[in-house]
């Protein structure tokens, strides 16, 4: 079966539908192509049709291009990918470009047949360059859908004539937050912006009706019309070079240079600017297979596309029956459990919002009522809409409210007694069934199952804060959890939309023990002298979105003093005393907390907006007169993460370097152009790694040591995906 067919009317209409059998949204392959241009060349050959109409038959129109295929065609290319990466961009660009011509004479611009696009919903990517080419686009009154070409967000940018066509629609000016940003809008915003001609209740009964009364001038787009000018002025136009010099400034000041596809995007864009419609069209294409072959922008599309999609459908979840949550208890309604509390009722659940006293209950269930208020504001959430959802949260200090529940996540105080005891009284209320999960970030999972007695029933589900807006979610096995307790926990991250990972049990999991080493060496650095805008550029500068010291200060000081003391305890003789520890403690007893207590690493004014590096630190940690070479800064941040990584793989807590790549990104974005930690070694390649651990451990010590699995990896000249990946484990 087909992804096009085509029905022709009596009124003489052709009614082109996409529709992919068993996807839940369109996505563009490469036989599809041919699909779509049999019936486009139908309707341009056949003189009985009048015109033609492209709509899906789903609720969306699609979501954009299969990205596997980019991969395909470098694989089957041999020793030529570029080349078999431009052929195929080009050979979309032709295709679109027909439509966009149609049939008409190119001396008279005359003689085309009119080709509408009927939008029933969401159009992204592919999605929409394809109804850019045709002549008007209709849209369903749909504010659920969403428009726009978010390729940037996967490290790569609109290739098939989406930057071209949207530069000469709205001017470089207008067009910059969809391109660079890959903001997305709902139909009518997107009428407004020019990129949607008309928002209606049918879609392709207008865009029919069009069909039948277009005339030759409606047909022909601006940039084909002689006396063309490119809104907001070309690039050599006053306007138009302001525009893409502060467009340029713009780029380097967000992206501090660290990721491809930006820049190419804006050299595509300031290049096709200069020259005629199809040339524009070729240099676009040539800046697409730029980025494509640039490591980073697979890598991306590996972590952020591929990986991440197949673990938000399940790629580890285990074979169990549909764990649906119908009804969840949140104990402790502090921040965290009430982001949980306020994310569990978005996506349709009952929440029973449990605190100690009523006081802090209606409070945790407050923060639910400002965040809709601001929705309300913003015109994303209707008054109704409010309503429903503060219904469906029940906050109260009664217990017994929790007897038919079937999922308890306890985000009380981060102590093993206490969460022992409310485990245990929990327990003596809720159903069989139910699944116990505890939101901890650092306590092992194992251990604190010791308080249930449905040890296979108790998991670790790992939220980050804030809650509403953090993406990833980590979920923790405990050495006696079951099943379906991992299913469950699955289904209900699946439900609030957020994007899992699940490890095995060991002291902080996986996000906290990559992230702590960051923070720790950066700290240490700060100790040893080196100069603290030094530590937090060099950090941007690899594309995290803040550096060590700026990340302290936003998590509080005395939370890393806190879990310093508790790690020394755990660890006793083993644990690593540093200079990190040094300088943490001292800053707890001089009560520069970070922003919580508008002292920290950084200055803070009364509201506590930042300021400057506070000064005083250097007073008792002196600034070193040779200042470190950026690089090794940035090696000995990189490697603290990288090398956790590895070790968490080795001792068995991933069990999926994609979940290691994906976590490491959405957790505490670790250089997402790299793909994780994993693809960056990928990337840079294992022996150049090994190697640059033996040199930083020889100078800075023992925490840089080549892992076993690393010099191994080394050795044999092998790739973590090439060894671990899902088709490494599918062949074995």
């Amino acid at each position: 079966m087909t992804d096009f067919t085509m029905n022709v009317g009596d009124n003489g209409v052709a009614i082109i539908t996409w529709d992919v059998v068993g996807k839940s949204m369109n996505v563009l392959s490469r036989e599809a192509f041919g699909d779509l241009e049999a019936c486009i060349d139908e309707v341009l050959s056949n003189d009985d049709i009048k015109g033609a109409v492209i709509t899906s038959g789903k609720d969306t129109f699609a979501g954009g291009m299969d990205l596997n295929v980019l991969g395909s065609i470098r694989a089957d290319a041999g020793d030529e990918p570029a080349q078999a990466l431009f052929d195929f961009t080009m050979m979309g660009h032709k295709f679109l470009r027909k439509i966009e011509r149609a049939g008409m004479d190119p001396k008279t611009n005359k003689g085309g047949k009119p080709i509408a696009s009927a939008l029933p919903g969401t159009a992204l990517g592919i999605g929409l360059e394809l109804p850019l080419a045709t002549h008007r686009i209709f849209a369903a009154d749909n504010p659920k859908a969403k428009i726009g070409l978010p390729e940037i967000m996967v490290g790569i940018f609109p290739g098939m004539g989406g930057t071209t066509r949207f530069i000469r629609m709205m001017g470089a000016m207008a067009a910059s937050p969809f391109l660079l940003q890959g903001k997305m809008v709902d139909p009518k915003k997107a009428k407004s912006a020019g990129i949607i001609h008309e928002v209606v209740d049918d879609p392709v009964a207008a865009a029919t009706e069009w069909v039948l009364s277009a005339t030759d001038k409606d047909i022909l787009k601006p940039w084909d019309a002689k006396g063309y000018k490119m809104p907001g002025g070309e690039p050599y136009h006053p306007a138009g070079f302001m525009t893409y010099a502060g467009a340029s400034a713009m780029v380097n000041g967000n992206t501090w240079g660290v990721y491809p596809a930006a820049k190419a995007l804006l050299s595509a864009a300031y290049e096709g600017a200069q020259v005629p419609f199809d040339t524009a069209l070729k240099i676009e294409a040539r800046w697409f297979v730029n980025v494509l072959m640039n490591p980073s922008s697979s890598a991306m599309i590996q972590s952020l596309f591929i990986n991440k999609e197949a673990l938000e459908k399940g790629a580890n979840r285990p074979d169990v029956p549909d764990q649906t949550v119908k009804k969840v208890g949140v104990l402790g309604a502090g921040m965290m459990g009430a982001g949980i509390a306020l994310v569990s009722a978005q996506a349709g659940m009952d929440v029973v919002l449990i605190d100690t006293n009523q006081e802090a209950a209606d409070r945790g269930k407050s923060y639910s009522e400002t965040y809709l208020d601001k929705g309300i504001k913003r015109g994303k959430v209707t008054a109704e809409k409010k309503e429903a959802m503060l219904g469906r949260i029940t906050a109260t200090t009664d217990l017994d409210t929790l007897s038919d529940v079937d999922l308890i996540i306890e985000a009380v105080f981060e102590d093993v007694g206490v969460k022992a005891e409310m485990t245990k009284k929990v327990e003596a209320i809720i159903p069989e069934d139910a699944i116990f999960a505890s939101n901890t970030s650092t306590l092992p999972i194992t251990g604190l199952a010791e308080a249930s007695v449905r040890k296979e029933q108790f998991i670790g589900i790992h939220f980050f804060s804030p809650v509403e807006k953090m993406a990833l979610v980590e979920i923790i096995k405990g050495k006696e959890t079951g099943d379906r307790a991992v299913a469950k926990a699955l289904d209900y991250v699946r439900q609030i939309r957020k994007t899992p990972i699940v490890v095995n049990d060991e002291r902080f999991f996986y996000a906290n023990r990559c992230i702590i080493p960051y923070i720790n060496e950066g700290v240490m650095m700060a100790g040893e002298g080196v100069g603290r805008p030094l530590l937090d550029h060099a950090a941007q500068l690899l594309g995290f979105p803040v550096g060590p010291i700026q990340l302290v200060d936003e998590t509080s000081l005395d939370l890393g003093a806190k879990i310093a003391k508790a790690t020394k305890a755990a660890m006793g003789d083993a644990y690593p005393a540093s200079v990190a520890d040094d300088v943490t403690f001292w800053m707890v007893e001089e009560g520069r907390l970070g922003r919580k207590a508008k002292a920290g690493f950084f200055d803070y004014d009364e509201k506590g907006k930042r300021g400057d590096y506070w000064t005083g630190f250097n007073e008792k940690f002196p600034l070193l007169e040779d200042q470190p070479d950026l690089i090794e800064v940035q090696h000995r941040l990189i490697f603290a993460q990288v090398l956790e990584a590895v070790r968490a793989l080795e001792a068995g807590v991933l069990e999926d370097i994609r979940e290691g790549d994906v976590g490491a990104i959405l957790g505490w974005g670790f250089m997402p152009w790299s793909g994780g930690p994993f693809s960056w070694l990928d990337i840079v390649g294992a022996a150049w790694a090994a190697e640059r651990c033996d040199q930083l451990a020889e100078k800075f010590g023992d925490r840089f040591a080549c892992p076993p699995l690393l010099r191994e990896m080394a050795d044999r000249g092998e790739t973590f995906y090439g060894r671990f990946g899902p088709n490494a484990k599918a062949a074995a």
